[in-house]
């Protein structure tokens, strides 16, 4: 397989991974009214999820691959870029908990944020690429305009359109009236 058939398969992976994440996170709120937990407690054990996976997967990679556990001189940007972007990571569970917690308020809940979330990430993600890249030479490319002009009406029309929970249900019909009993009839 060929390394970019493999970057295309780990991304629809991550994509697989990231966009259940959502609903397994709606998930770990409280039902009950009022809730018997904030939504900080399963943040908790989302952090130690990233420790523990990221910890055992990055040490049994990199000694797959045979990499060293130096991270000093010349390998200091692996821990600092690494440490950076987790951190970006962990602040976007962060308000990712905020936007799940304050939509499944609304009565909403993942199907309203996600969308969001990656749509707006892919197009955070192409702006940060052409500012890191442009004094490379880079420029903006119409067509990326186009694109991010159609990945926001698919953020709309998805969100919209994604189911967000049980809608509350219809209220019974009234029951019909029993018609009044006929008067007599005075003229007999």
């Amino acid at each position: 397989m060929s390394e970019r058939s493999l970057a295309i398969l780990f991304a629809v992976l991550t994509a697989i991974f990231w966009g259940v994440y959502g609903p397994a996170l709606g998930n770990a709120r409280s039902a009950a009214k009022p809730p018997e937990w904030s939504a900080f407690k399963p943040y908790l054990f989302i952090g130690v999820a990233y420790l523990v996976w990221a910890c055992v997967g990055g040490a049994a990679a990199m000694k797959g691959m045979g990499d060293n556990f130096s991270f000093s001189g010349k390998f200091y940007p692996a821990a600092k870029w690494g440490f950076l972007a987790g951190s970006l990571g962990a602040f976007g569970a962060l308000t990712l908990t905020f936007a799940v917690m304050n939509a499944g308020k609304s009565g909403s809940g993942p199907g309203l944020v996600m969308p969001i979330v990656f749509g707006g990430a892919v197009t955070v993600t192409a702006i940060t690429q052409y500012l890191m890249f442009r004094s490379k030479g880079a420029h903006f490319e119409p067509m990326l305009g186009v694109g991010m002009l159609l990945v926001a009406v698919g953020i709309v029309i998805v969100a919209k359109n994604t189911s967000h929970g049980a809608h509350a249900p219809a209220k019974p019909a009234a029951p019909p009236v029993a018609a009044a009993p006929a008067a007599p009839d005075a003229s007999k």
